[in-house]
């Protein structure tokens, strides 16, 4: 995989807003475990392979038992390893980042409703949205994923 352009040197100034939205979304009251899973997840759908790298080694490194790590890719078919509020965030995160084919339906806001406030699913949508928005330049611009990059050197 070819590099097409470094986004964050091309558009510092794009970058720096949304990683303003980064910061925020770290301190915002979710617990980072929950919204760095919800990114991986999003990262897997988008086949984003430089963020699905990324937030797999800052579970691991994190804390984060190899064991749920390799089973978020398939969270519904192992829902005992995931908490409710996980499973919650996850199936939101899924309809949310299929919009256009969900419609994100009643159902789908009711259950994720019943997990979260109101302030912490504003929270996770706009995580949702941050990771949908970098995972569609990680694949646009071919950003290489940490383990490409080590084992081209």
């Amino acid at each position: 995989m070819i590099n097409r352009i470094d986004y964050t040197k091309a558009s510092p100034a794009g970058y720096k807003a949304f990683a303003g939205v980064y910061v925020y979304l770290q301190g915002c009251g979710l617990s980072k475990e929950l919204v760095n899973l919800v990114y991986l997840r999003i990262s897997q759908m988008n086949g984003c392979a430089y963020c699905v790298d990324m937030h797999s080694r800052e579970l691991l490194k994190s804390g984060l038992q190899v064991d749920k790590l390799v089973l978020v890719a398939a969270w519904q078919h192992a829902a005992e390893v995931f908490t409710s509020r996980e499973r919650a965030a996850f199936a939101w995160a899924e309809t949310v980042t299929r919009v256009a084919k969900t419609g994100v339906p009643d159902a789908d806001y009711q259950a994720a409703a019943a997990e979260f406030s109101d302030k912490e699913l504003s929270d996770l949508t706009y995580a949702i949205g941050l990771m949908n928005v970098f995972n569609r330049l990680g694949v646009t611009f071919r950003t290489p994923p940490a383990a490409a990059v080590r084992s081209a050197s």
